[in-house]
């Protein structure tokens, strides 16, 4: 039994081992790669912001480009575009205008003019005013934006039209029913009543291992000076070294699905978009240095729980590091805490998918295990969607019973 009646809750977690490649994935102000202390000993780590980009970034090919929004600071500029889009008769100062009224004096966004880059050539007064931070808003949303510019742009006094219709903007820019956006949560300072919760939480990755940072002595070579007839220089043009690791990675993230339903609106949107999630989570990877040392890796073990009870963190798995054979000892340690979890705290999940490779991980099946069989990929992102669409809309949910392979 439950130790808390959230039968209605549904909130979808993501564990991961992951053996990466020698690389340096995310580092710091000094070029190295980021650690922390845990357990008495330095670890790897990974900001969780560094894996949410390329999480972000392949919902481009899971989801419609149109369901995701954009960050940035440049939004006039953004919001003209999508005016002459419509309106490519327009006069493009009248529609920056147009758009920075929109922005401004419709949707509260507080716009200023770029500070001016050094040494840099033309006249900076003719760039065009951004917002004084990222803004992440839906592409719908700048599309709907628009429509009102080209109604403006009609009229006589195009800002005095877009002041008269501040209530519509507001309300177009607060409706912001964007995947991306609902997920990972919008902050306006300026205007509070535009602030999105964000459904999803993304945890630091952390190695479950000691990891000490290597350096990588490097030289260039100058093809011309290297054919040269000067036998005193062998065409060494440049010498640097770059700092790396290796290591097994416990990730962890977490998707509240009643949260992102109510920002979504719709039960089969928002089971799509937690899949297309967990999807991304999985399979990216971030980019630093990914030219260098090529770290594309896939992991090692994927374990989802969807729970009624609270969101569970199993990273103390890894307090006392791990030693060689790090996959094995780290999947008996997770499948150990997770149990151990769930039997003390009465917070077993309704379902449990396990995705893995090799056999360092078979103990995450089979009788001591998490489930009785593993799951492909697909079947575990199929069952995840039709368990969660089922549990929105009030469904009974006995059909996908914790077995691992569910409704694939």
């Amino acid at each position: 039994m439950n130790a808390h009646d959230n039968s209605n809750r549904t909130i979808v977690e993501i564990h991961i081992l992951e053996t990466t490649a020698a690389g340096n994935l995310n580092r710091d102000d000094t070029g190295s790669p980021k650690t922390v202390e845990y357990g008495g000993v330095t670890r790897a780590r990974v900001s969780s912001q560094a894996w949410k980009r390329p999480t972000r970034e392949a919902f481009g090919e899971l989801l419609d480009p149109r369901d995701l929004g954009v960050r940035t600071k440049r939004v006039v500029e953004l919001l003209r575009g999508r005016i002459l889009e419509q309106a490519p008769q327009s006069d493009g100062e009248l529609a920056t205008k147009v758009a920075e009224s929109i922005l401004s004096d419709g949707a509260g966004i507080k716009l200023a003019k770029p500070r001016a880059k050094k040494n840099a050539a033309g006249d900076a007064g003719d760039e065009m005013q951004q917002s004084g931070y990222l803004l992440f808003m839906g592409n719908r949303q700048y599309d709907r934006l628009a429509d009102i510019a080209v109604e403006a742009l009609s009229q006589d006094d195009p800002v005095k039209f877009v002041k008269s219709e501040k209530k519509r903007i507001k309300q177009i820019v607060a409706d912001d029913r964007s995947i991306d956006v609902a997920l990972f949560g919008r902050m306006v300072a300026d205007s509070t009543d535009l602030n999105v919760d964000a459904a999803a939480q993304v945890a630091h990755a952390i190695s479950v291992q000691a990891v000490d940072a290597e350096s990588d002595f490097f030289t260039a070579v100058d093809d011309v000076k290297q054919d040269s007839d000067d036998e005193s220089d062998a065409g060494a043009a440049m010498i640097g070294q770059i700092e790396f690791n290796a290591a097994t990675y416990y990730r962890y993230a977490n998707v509240d699905a009643n949260r992102l339903n109510d920002t979504l609106g719709d039960a089969v949107v928002t089971a799509k978009a937690v899949a297309a999630f967990v999807h991304a989570f999985i399979t990216s990877m971030p980019k630093g240095k990914i030219n260098t040392f090529a770290q594309g890796t896939l992991p090692d073990l994927v374990v989802v729980n969807i729970r009624d009870t609270q969101a569970v963190n199993l990273v103390g798995a890894f307090q006392k590091p791990v030693e060689p054979d790090y996959v094995r000892h780290a999947t008996e340690a997770l499948v150990l805490r997770e149990k151990e979890f769930d039997d003390s705290y009465g917070i077993t999940p309704l379902n449990t998918w396990v995705v893995r490779v090799g056999d360092a991980t078979e103990g995450a099946e089979g009788p001591n295990g998490l489930v009785e069989r593993r799951s492909t990929l697909r079947q575990m992102l199929d069952g995840i969607e039709t368990t969660v669409v089922r549990r929105l809309s009030g469904q009974s949910d006995q059909s996908t019973a914790q077995t691992g392979i569910q409704e694939s």
